[in-house]
């Protein structure tokens, strides 16, 4: 147990499960990567990746920017199964709303790893659109993860 990294749980220290310490991470590198600017979908690749890839089930996530596309922060909004997450437009929306921010980016991996989006990627994709639309929040992207492959819906032309 010597390698081993703990994490605080009440009063006491456990080992943490490589799950914990993936979020920790990713965490740091959200908190790290605060301010940049995000002008073209591949810029958004990386961090899509770093907050939801390699999980076994199905996490939605979304990257808050400002009016200038600067990275407010990013976060895991929805966690799934292995082939499938609920998400609510109205709690993106308030999100959105609580933190500022101009746009957003959305993205989820795929467990299977294979990025091609479904039928329900993007119908998920026009509601989250137009539920931020009523609110003058821009949808920029959907980025949908696979193994080692990224697929943009705005470089699809589905946005």
């Amino acid at each position: 147990m010597s390698n081993a990294l703990f994490i605080r749980s009440g009063r006491r220290y456990r080992a943490a499960t490589p799950q914990e310490v993936y979020d920790a991470a990713a965490a740091a590198y959200v908190a790290r990567e605060s301010g940049i600017m995000i002008s073209a979908p591949r810029d958004a690749h990386e961090l899509c990746r770093v907050l939801v890839g390699r999980y076994e089930n199905e996490r939605f996530g979304v990257l808050f920017l400002d009016g200038r596309h600067r990275l407010i922060t990013a976060e895991v909004m929805f966690t799934g199964t292995i082939d499938g997450a609920t998400v609510y437009p109205r709690v993106v929306t308030k999100r959105a709303l609580d933190l500022n921010a101009a746009a957003v980016i959305v993205t989820h991996q795929h467990p299977s790893g294979v990025a091609e989006p479904s039928e329900a990627d993007r119908n998920i994709t026009a509601k989250l659109a137009k539920a931020l639309m009523t609110v003058e929040i821009r949808l920029l992207d959907h980025v949908v993860l696979g193994s080692d492959q990224a697929v943009s819906l705005a470089e699809r032309g589905w946005l």
